[in-house]
């Protein structure tokens, strides 16, 4: 019972420290959120290449009623744990997911990509529960991650999850949106001028993404794009 009791109160500590920290971030966009009025047409759901985004070309998503909620550094259990406050509850017509590029980088830690695909699934499943069209995206090409430079095999990890969110979208009839073809360099980096740091778009890089995403979005939400 000692025993029991001494190992309760040292991970008590690392309990409240993660509750502190908010883990999901559900505090990042929270004002944001309640200080709509009309739902988005769109919102685009992702990590800091979603965030960077809306710093780069903020007037992509306020000239056509998008909201941006990435968040940088997030992994899709991250994500799939704010999907409520972020998505959800906006009551968009639909919403984008680009997710997983920091799973493989095992910013939470090591994580099998069947289980990367499985909460992005979780995502698209509580969207279409919801009367929200999910539409999945392929993770841009990167040739290893700058921040973690010993993870191996970056290419061939971000193709074979491309190719599981592929099948999954083909076989439930979602919209794909296939980034990963125009910016690829051919070696599976991404090519360098829609990039500085190997993982992250320039405004460069995001005028081929808005490009390639608009036609998905008039499909669905034909007052959304102009």
């Amino acid at each position: 019972m000692k025993k029991l009791i001494l190992l309760i109160a040292l991970a008590l500590p690392a309990l409240l420290t993660a509750q502190q920290r908010d883990w999901a971030n559900y505090g990042r966009y929270a004002e944001a959120n309640a200080q709509l009025t009309t739902p988005p047409a769109v919102v685009f759901m992702g990590n800091s290449i979603t965030d960077g985004w809306d710093n780069a070309h903020p007037e992509f998503f306020t000239a056509n009623n998008f909201a941006c909620r990435g968040i940088g550094g997030q992994v899709t259990g991250q994500m799939l744990c704010r999907f409520r406050a972020d998505v959800i509850n906006l009551h968009p017509q639909a919403v984008v997911i680009l997710a997983g590029t920091n799973d493989l980088a095992q910013n939470n830690g090591p994580i099998a990509t069947q289980h990367i695909v499985e909460n992005i699934i979780s995502m698209a499943e509580l969207a279409m529960a919801a009367g929200i069209r999910p539409i999945i995206c392929s993770v841009l090409p990167a040739g290893k991650y700058p921040w973690r430079t010993e993870i191996e095999s970056v290419p061939e990890k971000i193709r074979d999850l491309n190719a599981r969110l592929h099948r999954y979208a083909s076989d439930r009839g979602l919209i794909w949106v296939d980034y990963y073809t125009a910016m690829d360099a051919g070696d599976g980096s991404m090519r360098s001028e829609y990039t500085k740091d190997g993982v992250h778009p320039t405004p460069e890089g995001y005028d081929v993404m808005e490009r390639i995403v608009l036609p998905a979005l008039a499909h669905y939400c034909p007052a959304a794009a102009k």
